[in-house]
């Protein structure tokens, strides 16, 4: 397993190519995402206390788009240890070093309860989830699946369960947006970030990671079906979200006709 400095994009390069999760992110992204994503580190445990606090004993929690496992890791901690997560990426590297992270961190009966699957998260097969968490991962698919996806992971959801992911978003203000992007660039340069890095990066990703804006989000939520979205976390432009899958109806009974 290696873990280094993220410097990318250290150098001028006049070629760059779009932004991929090849080897040489996958080596740095501890790095790369505590760096670049604010308050990734409160929201990765955070949204396992959450799942933690909706999911049965003896659930299976899906982990979409899990890169090196973060998540994961903070779901083994936080749920009961009768609960699985099956942790899947399209990335083979980030799928290698995710196993081998765990394998590392945890006990051998932990390591265990993790299924992992190199796929795409919009063919793989998600069967009655006792939640889906989805962090950082929404955004990088191309907007014309993201309700698809969303379609399907609310149709294999169980009664009730939930659906939790965090994203960068789009302000509906202009100027409450440039702000929020302001301080992120601050938040870069104070984390060691160069304005070449910053600008090669951005680059990079622009054409890749397409956010939403909030309402977008929400109206996409009950779109396919999902109850109760909220938003349980906010940071500048970043955004966390929860919605529900609807429980069945209660039948009513109708009192009976007196004579």
């Amino acid at each position: 397993m290696t873990t280094n400095t993220d410097d990318i994009y250290a150098r001028d390069n006049p070629h760059l190519v779009d932004f991929a999760f090849d080897q040489r992110v996958v080596d740095v992204f501890p790095d790369m995402i505590r760096r670049s994503v604010p308050a990734y580190e409160t929201v990765v445990p955070l949204s396992a206390l959450v799942a933690a606090r909706h999911v049965p004993n003896n659930g299976v929690i899906y982990d979409l788009g899990c890169s090196r496992g973060a998540t994961t890791a903070a779901l083994l901690t936080y749920c009961d240890p009768s609960i699985r997560v099956v942790g899947i990426d399209n990335s083979q590297p980030m799928i290698d070093a995710a196993r081998n992270q765990m394998s590392a961190l945890t006990s051998a009966n932990d390591a265990a309860r993790v299924e992992w699957r190199c796929a795409d998260i919009t063919e793989t097969p998600i069967a009655a989830a006792s939640a889906v968490v989805m962090n950082y991962t929404l955004q990088f698919i191309t907007p014309e699946q993201r309700e698809v996806l969303l379609r399907r992971i609310a149709s294999n959801l169980a009664p009730g369960a939930p659906l939790i992911y965090a994203e960068k978003v789009v302000l509906d203000d202009p100027q409450k947006q440039a702000w929020a992007d302001s301080i992120h660039l601050e938040f870069k340069r104070a984390n060691g970030y160069s304005e070449l890095e910053v600008a090669q990066k951005r680059s990079a990703i622009e054409k890749v990671m397409i956010p939403d804006t909030l309402d977008t989000h929400l109206t996409r939520l009950k779109q396919v079906g999902l109850v109760n979205s909220t938003i349980w976390f906010s940071c500048l432009n970043w955004a966390a979200f929860i919605a529900f899958a609807p429980e069945p109806a209660v039948p009513t009974t109708v009192p009976a006709e007196d004579g």
